[in-house]
């Protein structure tokens, strides 16, 4: 569905190509001071305009057309709306019988029996990440300014280095080719006690929302994989104090799915955009054989690029939903 949360509850409407994308969110506190101007700081980190991303140029400017009087919200329903105004819809006109390798043109053609707008991926495009951005700053409100966010882009393509990440996204970007990423989040202040076992628990909860981010293929918390390298003794965080900290992290912040006062630490790992500008083999459903694709429009180089306040908005949402529940 296009919708989540149990209390802080959102749903994503909108195509790549579409009048609009938007965001509807239920559950909100009445009495928290929210404006347009409240959001620009994330949809600036998520606009596109520096190497490696696309040459799309939305303006993104958020329009709030319910759940606020008087500079604060009502606890009705918050509805927060972007116009698209930069698409070139006829890019993709040979997608609906030529779809795109590891795209989701095929799948969402099967799913809806060809009525899906298949123009910049329609709804399964990343465009449909701004809604989420926007939901992760009311999130954020609803936290406070205790709790604290640091997201980068950690990897880009193995590369930890930024001077040997562009290199590597310039000589893929003359190559028409993409690359993927990983994108780490670190969340301070959230205090001890988020989380509803079993089913509801801190990991379950944000895994579900970050799978929901197109592109990404992994999620871990703390030590993720590597912690399978480790021994018991080499892996368990000692607690040092009487407020539960702890003299290593390799859990990331959470025990038992339920924060334990250290820092959340999650990452999120992000695949290769599937338009890339090389000829790659696709299938001709309208002849009914094997053929070349070779896409159009215009492309993320490195979408993780943009994917890091994607995957914060991610964790607030998460986090707020779960601190609504306590």
């Amino acid at each position: 569905m296009n919708s989540f949360g149990t209390i802080f509850r959102l749903s994503l409407w909108g195509e790549s190509h579409g009048v609009q994308v938007g965001v509807s969110i239920d559950g909100v506190p009445a009495g928290i001071p929210l404006s347009e101007k409240d959001f620009e700081h994330d949809l600036a980190r998520r606009r596109a305009g520096a190497e490696g991303t696309t040459a799309r140029c939305e303006k993104d400017i958020p329009r709030i057309v319910s759940g606020i009087f008087e500079g604060v919200t009502t606890g009705a329903p918050l509805t927060i709306v972007f116009e698209n105004h930069d698409a070139r819809s006829a890019d993709y006109s040979d997608l609906r019988k030529l779809p795109r390798p590891s795209h989701a043109d095929f799948t969402a053609a099967v799913k809806f029996g060809g009525h899906n707008d298949y123009r910049g991926g329609g709804h399964f495009s990343g465009r449909m990440t701004l809604a989420i951005t926007a939901a992760g700053v009311v999130a954020k409100k609803i936290l406070g300014p205790e709790v604290r966010f640091s997201t980068s882009t950690a990897e880009i393509a193995g590369y930890f280095s930024s001077v040997m990440q562009s290199g590597v996204i310039e000589s893929a970007l003359v190559e028409g080719d993409t690359l993927g990423g990983v994108v780490q989040c670190r969340i301070n202040g959230a205090g001890t006690g988020l989380g509803e076992p079993f089913f509801d628990s801190v990991e379950s909860t944000a895994a579900h929302l970050l799978f929901s981010i197109p592109a990404v293929k992994g999620v871990e918390f703390g030590a993720g994989f590597l912690g399978t390298l480790k021994r018991g003794s080499e892996y368990n965080d000692s607690i040092v104090d009487s407020s539960g900290r702890t003299s290593s992290n390799n859990d990331g912040g959470v025990n038992g799915g339920i924060t334990n006062g250290n820092t959340i630490v999650v990452r999120a790992a992000i695949k290769p955009a599937a338009s890339i500008l090389k000829p790659q083999q696709s299938f001709d459903f309208a002849a009914g054989e094997p053929a070349t694709i070779q896409i159009r429009g215009r492309h993320d180089v490195c979408i993780a690029l943009r994917a890091a306040v994607v995957v914060e908005a991610a964790m607030a949402i998460a986090l707020a939903d779960l601190k609504l529940r306590m």
